[in-house]
């Protein structure tokens, strides 16, 4: 509605959100902002920095002020959500693999989303890919990366349990002139992205080719769960940590092999605040969404629109992917219709 006053952020994100502490965290509020007044704080969330301008941009693109999934459902589907697609919409269910070596030495599951993005790469369909990487200097950190190479990619595999606010990346794309960019992010980041494009932010929107959505119950705060915990309570060197997994219970898997493990319910007392009014487990607006569901070495993944199906079949035609029929893998389906409805706050 153009006639509605535009208000400011203090008037709308900061008394409606972040004094109710629903954030997510995401960054898109200052990706948007085009006077510069928003920045990225230590507490995961933006900080004005200087006096707001009154533009009205950043409430359009929260995924906590305002927010309708029918309406973005429409956006993306042309339809909502049937109340019997209990993890929304999609064209195909299937488990997947990476076929290339490197990509499952170094990835969290079955490596789909780095070999869809390396695939998409190789073949010119995009020319970077924003991911989340890990800082140099603060072990295990998260931080959004862009990945214009199969290499770049495959630093940036495997998962993050702490925040990234990835949509800050999409700032170093429009500075590096990318012009095709696919996306990759949890729930609330994707939410994010297609408010941008609903809005629409053309010179966001215009180079996002695909996005690949990650499965995700909540995220944990880096101090409690990586240094407090891990660090602290386990005694593990954070240097020393090739991978970290959940499957029902935390698993710790250090260079050398070891595996430390500890029950999920120790790490939920450090989920973020900002995760607890998320309703979406799937990454339901997403072209493809993707989630471990307990499998080892498989990605569950759920292809969501014609564009996924595309961008997923050229891969498998090429055999940069395996694939297997999701009716082998009925707790796997089960845990995500579980896990659906239970961010639904529908159980």
């Amino acid at each position: 509605d153009m006639s509605a006053p535009k208000l400011s952020f203090e008037e709308s994100l900061l008394e409606n959100v972040l004094l109710k502490e629903n954030c997510a965290g995401c960054g898109a509020c200052i990706l948007v902002c085009p006077f510069v007044c928003l920045e990225y704080s230590d507490e995961e969330e933006p900080r004005l920095v200087k006096k707001c301008e009154i533009c009205g941009i950043c409430p359009k693109v929260c995924p906590r002020y305002d927010f309708s999934q029918q309406a973005l459902e429409k956006l993306v589907f042309e339809r909502e959500r049937k109340p019997e697609e209990e993890f929304g919409v999609y064209r195909r269910l299937v488990v997947a693999q990476a076929s290339d070596n490197n990509i499952l030495q170094s990835c969290q599951d079955g490596g789909v989303v780095s070999a869809l993005l390396t695939f998409a790469l190789k073949n010119g369909m995009i020319d970077a890919a924003v991911v989340s990487g890990t800082s140099r200097e603060k072990p295990l950190f998260p931080i959004p990366k862009l990945a214009s190479t199969p290499q770049e990619v495959l630093e940036c595999a495997g998962t993050r349990y702490t925040y990234s606010p990835n949509l800050l990346a999409l700032q170093d794309a429009v500075k590096l002139k990318k012009k095709n960019l696919a996306f990759v992010g949890t729930p609330c980041h994707i939410q994010a992205v297609r408010k941008v494009e609903a809005v629409p932010l053309k010179k966001y929107s215009s180079m996002l080719r695909f996005t690949i959505g990650l499965m995700c119950t909540e995220s944990f705060t880096y101090e409690g769960l990586i240094q407090k915990h891990i660090q602290g309570k386990l005694g593990v060197n954070l240097e020393e940590i090739k991978k970290i997994n959940i499957k029902g219970k935390v698993l710790v898997t250090t260079k050398s092999g070891e595996v430390k493990a500890f029950p999920l319910a120790e790490a939920k007392q450090y989920t973020r605040k900002g995760c607890v009014p998320c309703t979406d487990f799937s990454a339901e607006l997403a072209d493809i969404s993707t989630g471990g569901l307990g499998l080892s070495n498989w990605t569950f993944t759920v292809i969501r629109t014609p564009k996924g199906e595309e961008i997923f079949e050229s891969a498998e035609k090429a055999g940069a992917l395996r694939t297997r029929p999701v009716e082998e893998e009925k707790a796997a389906l089960d845990l995500l219709i579980k896990l659906s409805k239970r961010k639904r706050k529908t159980v």
